[in-house]
């Protein structure tokens, strides 16, 4: 999507948006109202209260924050905490921590979600099958929706649009049908219901704790974000004005209903269910169901494009990454699959009902939503925006989304401390992984390509030393077009002299805008010695293999390099000089000192290191010609060796 059409609205791309980012919101009416209700018998004050403080919820959190706030701030028409932080991340290192426990809370929200959504859909078949075990029905279709992953979502995805518009009709409908009851329940969008709800006891506690169960009504607003790229700002405002108004209906016709049962308590009924009359609620089960899936889906497809984010800017391990068609925003992460696969399955087994996930539901994100608060708030301020909006709106955030948090907090002995657990495992792979790429960064040694000029041209020339390739390219970390890692010297020149004809020095820079893709050559010496650097953006697929073999035929029909066979033979034919990739691989001596906690650091990076696959098929080379190789990283030579030598 092209930036300047990013504020462009058509019923196509409404559509669209409908289907990719509304799952996860649109399917909270299955279990918000239940959850805030609880156990206690229904109160007109608990109905009235939970659902002001709905309204105001999704007005003051949702709408103006997300919808019409933080959708100004995208990247190059990208959205998302990643892409939030790159375009402040230049400006202060210590953007970094809430960036990356945005990111870790932020993916452990994508195991919770697709089990509380699809429980909950699901679990309106005991309405008409009593004695039926709803637990299997929920891992068969969460596993065969993480099953069908592997062949891309694009076929399906047209489908997603229409199946949501059906479902948000669906929920307008029912809504209307028993707000038609009672028009007096309407009197709720009064904020002195919520204030009173809030003040006053519920079920022998103060009815502040029920803010965890509303907070489930807008855990689906940082999608709205996420997904900017793919959808656009205009559609995204334009749909959520739709949503938004189906939304309202179904929960104040909840209400409706909710009323006319006070002094009974729910007793494990499904308030969305009760409004369904009796001859539509399989059809009904059937629509939330897809709805649930379609949640599910989204949050899935969400948490790989979050991992390629986060990848790229070193926060997370260089795992394999698919592109199923060449649709934008097509990605499939095998080994995040399977994690999430795993997690979600293993919450289902856990909690079994969704009414027990609810209470792991929602602490997550809510510190995801604060971290976002605080890098917006930090973008504002590099905007020049005036420093009293800025305060307010810290204000306002901090105190609402802080009053969640606390709120939430509550849930962590009934069930919370799985998603923080989930969380937290996550954040520790992330500070690792980005403190060891600082660690190394600090380590590496760099040389100037010129002072080795002349050796490398000798080389080149020595005819005592068997030719190791025509084209020899070194993966370099190198930014400077001038200069190469010490190591790469070592390897050519010590660990087993590389005699090449022409030396290629390929760096790969990944820049903050999204979908660059850009590069320099430098030819250091004419047919001999030559730097490539790539600027790709942070969401393009490493293929460079492909780059280099476009970056090589552009310079041949320039005339700037001959890639003719040196072999006279050969040469004589016109055949291409073969080609062959060289990727060192860093390993941690044992004999170099390290503080303690470096040393830890680096010992879990390596670690984690040896389940993910090599750099060259992170850069998607040719396998057939690529050499490995293996380099200490000299972090500092042992000292004060008392080595005694005898006769």
């Amino acid at each position: 999507m092209e930036h300047r059409n990013m504020d462009k609205a058509s019923a196509a791309g409404l559509l669209v948006a409908m289907g990719i980012i509304y799952g996860d919101i649109g399917t909270s009416p299955l279990y918000v109202m239940q959850s805030i209700i609880g156990n206690a018998p229904i109160s007109e004050a608990t109905v009235l209260g939970g659902l002001s403080c709905i309204f105001w919820t999704l007005t003051l959190q949702t709408s103006v924050k997300y919808v019409i706030l933080i959708l100004r701030a995208d990247n190059k028409g990208e959205g998302g905490i990643f892409a939030l932080f790159t375009l402040v991340r230049r400006h202060a290192k210590w953007l970094t921590v809430p960036a990356i426990i945005g990111g870790a809370t932020l993916l452990a929200d994508g195991i919770i979600t697709p089990p509380v959504s699809v429980a909950s859909a699901i679990e309106g078949l005991i309405k008409i099958y009593p004695n039926i075990q709803t637990v299997p029905i929920v891992i068969a279709v969460i596993t065969g929706l993480f099953m069908f992953q592997i062949f891309g979502t694009n076929v399906v995805g047209k489908l997603f649009g229409p199946v949501m518009l059906v479902w948000f009709t669906m929920l307008a409908t029912l809504g209307i049908i028993w707000i038609a009851k009672d028009w007096t329940i309407l009197k709720a969008v009064s904020p002195k219901y919520a204030y009173d709800m809030l003040m006053n006891p519920y079920s022998g506690r103060s009815g502040f704790w029920l803010l965890g169960s509303v907070f489930l009504c807008t855990t689906g607003a940082e999608a709205l974000y996420s997904d900017l790229g793919h959808c656009g700002r205009g559609n995204i405002r334009l749909s959520w004005v739709f949503v938004k108004t189906t939304l309202l209906l179904q929960y104040f016709g909840q209400g409706a209903w909710l009323i006319s049962q006070q002094g009974n308590p729910l007793a494990g009924r499904s308030p969305i269910y009760e409004l369904m009359p009796h001859w539509f609620l399989l059809a009904g089960i059937v629509i939330a169901t897809a709805a649930a899936v379609i949640a599910s889906q989204a949050l899935i497809s969400g948490s790989f494009t979050l991992i390629s984010e986060a990848i790229r800017l070193n926060f997370w391990p260089k795992v394999r990454l698919h592109y199923p068609s060449d649709q934008k925003g097509q990605l499939y992460v095998p080994s995040m699959n399977i994690l999430l696969w795993i997690g979600c399955i293993g919450v289902v087994l856990y909690f079994k009902k969704s009414s027990n996930m609810e209470a792991a539901y929602g602490l997550a994100i809510t510190l995801t939503m604060l971290m976002t608060t605080t890098l917006m708030a930090y973008y504002l301020h590099i905007k020049k925006f005036d420093m009293w909006w800025i305060i307010l709106f810290l204000l306002l955030y901090v105190s609402l989304e802080g009053a969640f948090l606390i709120a939430n907090l509550d849930k962590f002995m009934h069930g919370g401390y799985v998603s923080i657990f989930i969380a937290g495992l996550i954040l520790t792979v992330m500070f690792i992984w980005h403190r060891a790429n600082i660690i190394k960064m600090r380590l590496t040694e760099y040389v100037k390509v010129s002072d080795y000029i002349e050796p490398l041209k000798e080389l080149s020339q020595d005819m005592s030393i068997p030719k190791y390739a025509t084209h020899l390219v070194f993966m370099s970390n190198a930014a400077r077009s001038s200069e190469i890692e010490s190591k790469i010297i070592y390897s050519i020149f010590q660990k087993r002299p590389k005699r090449a004809d022409i030396y290629w020095f390929v760096h790969v820079d990944t820049v903050d805008d999204p979908y660059t893709m850009e590069y320099k050559v430098n030819v250091i010496e004419t047919d001999d010695v030559i730097k490539v650097n790539f600027k790709l953006g942070f969401r393009v697929e490493q293929k460079i293999n492909l780059y280099f073999r476009k970056v090589v035929e552009e310079m041949v029909k320039k005339g700037e390099v001959d890639i003719t066979s040196r072999y006279e033979s050969l040469n004589k034919q016109n055949v291409i000089g073969d080609f062959r990739f060289v990727v060192l691989e860093k390993f941690l001596s044992y004999d170099n000192e390290l503080p303690l906690f470096e040393g830890l650091i680096m010992k879990a990076y390596f670690f984690i290191k040896s389940f993910t696959p090599s750099e060259d098929k992170w850069f998607g080379l040719d396998t057939s010609a690529v050499k490995l190789e293996k380099v200490p990283l000299v972090i500092r030579p042992a000292e004060n060796v008392k080595l005694k030598r005898v006769e």
